[in-house]
């Protein structure tokens, strides 16, 4: 993995995400949305819509996280797996952050908060939910590719957005 420094674009996007992040440190409107916390972050804050996993587990597969395991750089989404249930169904949901680049990241737990990125181990778990274990980062331009130009309407609440997709996309289904 490169060391090099980020194109202007990237960084001003990782920047972006990282001021968007931190003005909701302490909130618990993203609780059991962290994924949706850290793309609300990344699309918000730069006007742009990603397309990813439909949750944490999913994302980190799907950008090979676990090929990069040193210190992640500001930017990066820092993926873990973290087995739990949510809305009745018990799996590997994953969980994710957002580097600070400090060794540091912003993700939602219980509430927004700032840990080390291997420190999320020691976090006490949900009920019914395992200790989240590091699986790896992927760098922010991976997660850039294939993204598109999005205007988000400015009365929009993101947690409350969030959570109704949530909803939609993974409770059971009756009938």
């Amino acid at each position: 993995m490169s060391t090099a420094p980020l194109p202007a674009d990237v960084a001003t996007h990782a920047r972006n995400a990282i001021a968007w992040a931190m003005r909701r440190v302490g909130s618990t409107a993203y609780a059991t949305r962290c994924l949706a916390f850290v793309e609300d972050a990344i699309e918000r804050a730069n006007a742009l819509e990603l397309f990813g996993g439909d949750d944490a587990h999913e994302s980190a597969e799907l950008y090979d996280a676990a090929a990069n395991t040193g210190v992640p750089p500001a930017g990066a989404l820092v993926f873990y797996d973290a087995f739990g249930e949510l809305l009745s169904t018990h799996r590997n949901w994953g969980h994710v952050g957002l580097a600070l680049g400090d060794g540091d990241v912003i993700h939602a737990w219980d509430r927004v908060r700032v840990d080390g990125y291997r420190g999320l181990a020691a976090l006490t778990p949900a009920p019914g939910w395992e200790s989240p274990r590091f699986v790896g980062w992927a760098p922010l331009a991976r997660v850039l590719e294939g993204s598109i130009r999005r205007e988000w309407p400015a009365d929009d609440d993101p947690a409350e957005t969030a959570s109704r997709m949530q909803t939609d996309r993974f409770a059971p289904r009756s009938g």
